[in-house]
């Protein structure tokens, strides 16, 4: 249950101060904040963070980018921290699984005082989605899991190009990084204003160029089961510019469904079950939890395609993701060695990269200077994030987050067993 709905600007805690962002400030609206029954200690805030689009699907127009925060009601908030979701699961069930210790999100405002924001792409969860209403904008290929709906017959795209970019990414994360240090200012909060970036998956190409662009706005990088091809390609200029023009031909979306999506998580449980002798890596019933919250965060998505499998005649649609596609460059070998913040890289030791190649021991290696660390978590994969290893990945955040360091460590490489004890590897 919700408590207390109040505007950023007048919160009784006086956490936002009387400086805060005006609606007139933000072009758009306020943020709004919500006390929660459950936990009035840690105020939920969400932001529509105004930016002009780069994205050529609707480029130039002013677009509302969701954004949402956690931050601790009962004292002025911590470092800043951004959590950027990868390829197809939107941020909020991702980083903010509302169940019991699942929070991601919650932990490090709670436990770790921290002011944590989190961020969707346009594309993707609660951001505008250009071109991703019309059913046809789906590959031919995949159309038949749409019909007969919301299709009656396979179509022709009426947008026949990619959706979104590295730049167009990099210019939203841009965006927001200056919001949220320009919205902390406006609340009197003193101290760096750079921003500590925690991504997944198919995240960490647009945090790891970034923080090479823009070494000035960011604290730290917290790459969690990040995707690295060594070998990917490179922009033009300074290795960052459109190799070539845009947008890039094909749809402005694919599907997954949710067998997709089992399709990638189940094979990494068994391995962690048969080869790692882990005991019951996945709570019972957390894929039904987890496939609702994503459902939840597409609300056109979740009544396309068919009922559930063995469902009777009538049951309402199981859903697909919507999942936008992406023309990326510049995350690659060069572009590691010039990372000059902090880094932390953490992946499950059955993790196989979620469709993606993922080169951790190059990217661990190519990162120029000594504060680095990386850790393989036994008896977790991908999606660590809904399994129970997932206090593993708390703690470390948090350490890392709060104190450049884990356990006092800030540089080697580690295994972490299922006792939470870290082992030189």
């Amino acid at each position: 249950m919700k408590g207390v709905l109040v505007l950023c600007g007048v919160v009784a805690w006086g956490l936002f101060g009387s400086g805060s962002m005006s609606a007139q400030d933000a072009q758009i609206a306020p943020p709004v904040c919500v006390a929660e029954d459950n936990n009035s200690r840690v105020l939920t805030c969400d932001h529509q963070v105004p930016h002009i689009s780069t994205v050529p699907a609707n480029m130039g127009e002013l677009v509302p980018l969701f954004v949402r925060e956690r931050v601790a009601s009962n004292r002025g908030p911590g470092k800043a921290v951004l959590m950027i979701h990868g390829l197809s699961v939107p941020v909020l069930p991702g980083f903010e699984l509302r169940k019991d210790h699942y929070d991601w999100a919650l932990w490090l405002a709670q436990a770790g005082g921290l002011d944590v924001f989190m961020l969707d792409f346009q594309g993707s969860g609660r951001s505008p989605r250009p071109k991703m209403d019309d059913p046809c904008n789906v590959p031919t290929a995949q159309q038949d899991i749409l019909i007969p709906n919301p299709l009656s017959a396979a179509c022709n795209p009426s947008y026949k190009f990619q959706l979104i970019n590295s730049r167009s990414d990099w210019d939203e994360l841009d965006t927001v990084v200056d919001y949220v240090r320009a919205i902390r200012a406006k609340r009197g909060v003193e101290g760096d204003d750079k921003v500590a970036l925690v991504s997944w998956s198919q995240g960490s190409a647009r945090v790891g160029p970034y923080a090479v662009q823009h070494p000035d706005k960011v604290d730290s990088l917290f790459l969690y089961a990040p995707i690295f091809n060594p070998a990917a390609p490179s922009g033009t200029g300074d290795g960052f510019g459109a190799p070539a023009a845009l947008p890039r031909p094909g749809t402005p979306m694919s599907l997954r469904t949710r067998g997709d999506l089992m399709g990638l998580w189940d094979p990494e449980v068994e391995a962690e079950m048969i080869q790692g002798g882990c005991d019951a890596p996945v709570e019972d019933g957390i894929q039904d939890v987890v496939w609702s919250a994503i459902m939840d965060n597409d609300s056109l998505g979740r009544t396309w395609g068919p009922p559930s499998a063995g469902s009777s005649a009538g049951s309402v649609p199981e859903g697909v993701m919507r999942v936008r596609t992406p023309f990326l460059w510049g995350w690659n070998a060069s572009t590691a060695h010039k990372i000059s913040v902090p880094v932390l890289i953490i992946a499950g030791e059955h993790d196989t990269g979620g469709g993606g190649i993922q080169d951790l021991p190059r990217l661990y290696a190519e990162v120029p200077h000594d504060q680095k660390l990386w850790f393989k978590v036994q008896c977790a994969g991908h999606f660590m994030v809904w399994e129970k290893q997932r206090s593993v990945l708390h703690h470390i955040s948090k350490q890392w987050l709060t104190h450049g360091a884990v356990e006092g460590l800030t540089n080697g490489s580690f295994f972490v067993d299922t006792e939470g004890v870290i082992h030189p590897q």
